[in-house]
């Protein structure tokens, strides 16, 4: 924000961008007072305002709305922003050193339905179960503020300010400082690919959109027509407010492939290079994870090797890969990993379409990973996500028509594998709940289109209209929350202490979490539907028929560490292997 006065601490001098506007107001609770142009399109206000002063800006007289960069929206993103003072906060973090990505498990959660409360504050009370289920990094999906209380959050519209059903930012610096003295890092999911349908005044303030591209949502952020400057300097400067402002540690970026950008500085390789710096300014990691449908190990690559540099990046194939052995799902996108060699495809090279020929897209798609050069850490995997329970008709998790024997076997599968593993709220002990798909727009008419075109989708492929949960009924936000009781009750109690060993076997055996995709070897027996995963010295063994197996083990001598069911037996090599169970093997 070029040329803006210092303000004194515990208070800011409000300042927006607003190239077109010819005059533009400070609105508070008492009055209106004019702002000043600067250089760029900017206007700042005269006089800086105390924390909890709220206010607004009239552009060219007309309605007052809130700041587009606002850290509090106390009333949602229709309402007055409220000057925060971040440094209030007494931070007890100031030994923590970060978290590194490589070697890491990841659990995504939803903050409104993670706790029956709904609230940050509440979260807190559930991260030792975290800890003790000995995950490294908790991914938050998004908290930026939308329109009414519950939601996704992909939805946000007050980019800068976390949601104040959550409890607000305060409590969001809460949460972080709780995790860091816990040893848990925190990743928050942001989405700059688009804004809500409801709520969204950035155009009112500049050229934030263009309709030179369109996205999903409509117009596409603009990042490479007039005025995308400060576009991309509101993006950049977002990311790394969390990052430096509330100590996050990394950030998801969602569907990075909407982000249409046509600069030879691609923003992401700007971003990257930008948390990279503030990493170096304060001495910790810091990681950015790319959602993409593009595979291609560009994202993950090194800027100095022509890639954008960013951390790691979704790898939905290798879901999809372990969706189709465990449930034998074949419709839609799944139908191309039913194949023979899919699993051992994605399980050896992330990516089953790298330049392959996709009959979902109708098209070849992707280009191959460098086994040899690119760690498998680089790709985020994973058995159960938000996208893929949420967007299910019904929200149904795979626990809802898995026994547990088969959970296991995947879960053996994601969690030692060469890439990194990410478990979803709740899949550590089977939940019974759905996650299912809610929102709660205020604007009648949105609520009524969102109701009935989420019927109509799923009509199409031949669900009943009356099957699919009303997304804006309170009864759907209750049914996707957590039962928190359902851990020390079987058979959830015994898949969470599955959950838990492969975690720990994880980390204390190195061959379990070794990056390296060319020396993973795979064996699998599509018929009999079983796997053989050679870790190095150490094997990974499921076998998800319904008949006993005998697997040849790769190598001699090595013994059984775990095992989802007994009689699992080794001799001359030959691991015989209970129906819907898995084993880990490996020196003793």
């Amino acid at each position: 924000m070029t040329g803006t006065p210092p303000a004194p601490p515990g208070f800011s001098r409000p300042a927006v961008w607003a190239p077109g506007a010819g005059a533009v107001e400070l609105v508070l609770e008492d009055g209106a007072t004019s702002m000043s142009a600067h250089d760029g399109g900017w206007w700042h206000a005269g006089a800086p305002l105390p924390a909890g002063a709220r206010y607004r800006f009239a552009l060219d007289g007309g309605e007052p709305l809130a700041d587009p960069r606002a850290l509090r929206l106390p009333d949602g993103p229709e309402g007055p922003a409220e000057v925060v003072d971040l440094s209030a906060h007494a931070w007890s973090d100031g030994g923590w050193r970060g978290v590194e990505l490589s070697g890491a498990v990841i659990y995504e959660l939803h903050v409104g339905t993670f706790t029956p409360e709904g609230t940050l504050d509440s979260a807190v009370g559930r991260l030792d179960h975290l800890v003790d289920l000995g995950v490294d990094l908790v991914e938050v999906m998004p908290l930026a503020s939308f329109p009414g209380r519950h939601g996704w959050g992909y939805d946000g519209v007050g980019l800068f300010a976390v949601h104040e059903p959550y409890g607000g930012p305060y409590a969001f610096q809460r949460f972080v400082d709780a995790c860091h003295a816990r040893g848990l890092g925190v990743c928050l999911d942001v989405v700059y690919n688009h804004l809500g349908p409801s709520g969204n005044r950035l155009p009112e303030f500049g050229p934030y959109f263009t309709d030179h591209y369109r996205t999903p949502w409509g117009s596409a952020v603009n990042l490479d027509r007039a005025g995308s400057d400060e576009v991309r300097r509101f993006i950049i400067d977002n990311a790394l407010g969390w990052l430096r402002d509330f100590h996050v540690d990394a950030l998801r970026l969602d569907a990075v492939h909407a982000l249409y950008d046509e600069r030879a500085l691609p923003l992401l390789e700007e971003l990257s290079t930008a948390v990279d710096a503030l990493a170096d300014e304060l001495g910790r990691p810091l990681s950015l994870i790319a959602e993409s449908d593009r595979n291609d190990p560009g994202t993950v690559t090194p800027r100095g090797a022509g890639g954008l540099g960013l951390t790691a990046q979704w790898a939905d194939d290798v879901h999809h890969a372990l969706h189709v052995l465990l449930t034998g799902e074949t419709q839609g996108y799944y139908g191309d990993f039913a194949s023979s060699g899919a699993l051992v495809k994605v399980l050896t090279g992330v990516f089953l379409h790298d330049g392959t020929w996709s009959s979902f897209r109708g098209r070849t798609h992707g280009r191959p990973v460098d086994r040899e050069r690119t760690p498998g850490w680089r790709f985020v995997a994973s058995l159960q996500t938000h996208d893929q329970v949420g967007n299910r008709a019904t929200g149904d998790r795979l626990s809802a028509t898995l026994d547990t024997g088969t959970l296991a076997c995947g879960a053996a599968l994601l969690l030692c594998a060469a890439t990194t593993p990410m478990l979803f709220m709740g899949e550590e002990w089977g939940a019974s709940t759905p996650w299912q798909y809610f929102t709660d727009h205020p604007d009648p008419e949105l609520a009524e289109a969102v109701r009935q075109g989420r019927r109509h989708e799923f009509a199409s492929h031949g669900w009943d209209r009356e099957d699919v949960p009303d997304p804006q009924s309170p009864d759907t936000v209750h049914r996707s929350r957590l039962d928190w009781s359902e851990p020390t009750r079987e058979p959830h109690a015994r898949l969470l202490a599955w959950y838990r060993n492969l975690i720990r076997l994880r980390r204390e055996r190195p061959d379990l979490r070794d990056p390296r995709l060319d020396r993973v070897r795979v064996t699998s027996d599509d018929p009999a539907r079983t796997v053989l995963v050679q870790r190095g010295g150490h094997a990974v063994a499921v076998n998800v028929g319904d008949a006993s197996a005998a697997l040849h083990l790769p190598a001699p001598g090595t013994e059984v560490l775990l095992a989802w069911e007994a009689p699992t037996t080794v001799d001359r090599g030959v691991l015989s292997l209970p129906p819907r169970s898995a084993a880990v093997l490996g020196p003793a």
